[in-house]
């Protein structure tokens, strides 16, 4: 409709372009909205080795210039400077341009006490003793050869599954941990791998 009105007043073409690309009509996503807060905001990107390689290099200038450029409208530039925080999970190598824009900390699996913390906080009703046993399992799990090995969304996900088929040891009902195993075992390799003997040792070590 607007553009309608528009056009009747016989704009030129390069004034109904600058009319039709104006900032009105821009959706701003994060990005946009991030540069464009009065107060620094924290941005997360989160999996950034998930995205594809043209968003990783979009990316480049909002981290070294604080700017967006857009061809159609121009540069906008940052009202303040977010801080951001970048996530990956390697499943692809990022560029040494993206790289050399960061700081890189390195987050490794938890220790067994912090863990059960978390199991404990994220599953008030799991008792203390599956609790342990659900992190000591994990964890010598994660110190096997594994092609993915799981992390602490997997042992939140494996311990509701426990609970929900009312299991309050891992040594009471070893054919149906074995049926939940694919909680924390997500390829076919693993599957295969993890058998029912090396369950039962990591059983062994972990009550």
């Amino acid at each position: 409709m607007n553009l309608k009105i528009r056009e009747s007043k016989e704009l030129s073409a390069e004034e109904q372009e600058r009319y039709i690309f104006g900032e009105q009509y821009l959706l701003r996503r994060p990005l946009l909205q991030a540069i464009s807060m009065e107060q620094a905001p924290v941005l997360l990107i989160d999996e950034i080795d998930r995205a594809d390689e043209e968003f990783e290099a979009y990316l480049l200038e909002v981290l070294s210039d604080f700017q967006i450029s857009i061809p159609e409208i121009g540069t906008l530039k940052a009202v303040s400077v977010p801080y951001v925080v970048l996530t990956s999970n390697g499943t692809r190598e990022l560029s040494d341009a993206l790289r050399r824009r960061c700081l890189y900390y390195y987050l490794d699996f938890p220790t067994f006490d912090r863990e059960l913390r978390i199991v404990t906080q994220r599953l008030p009703k799991i008792g203390q003793v599956l609790a342990g046993q659900v992190v000591a399992f994990v964890q010598s799990l994660r110190a096997l050869e594994l092609r993915k090995k799981p992390g602490i969304a997997e042992t939140l996900d494996w311990a509701a599954a426990l609970l929900g088929f009312n299991i309050d040891r891992l040594d009471r009902d070893s054919g149906t941990l074995m049926h939940t195993l694919s909680c924390l075992l997500k390829t076919r390799e693993d599957r295969v791998g993890i058998t029912p003997d090396v369950v039962q040792r990591l059983i062994a070590n972990a009550v």
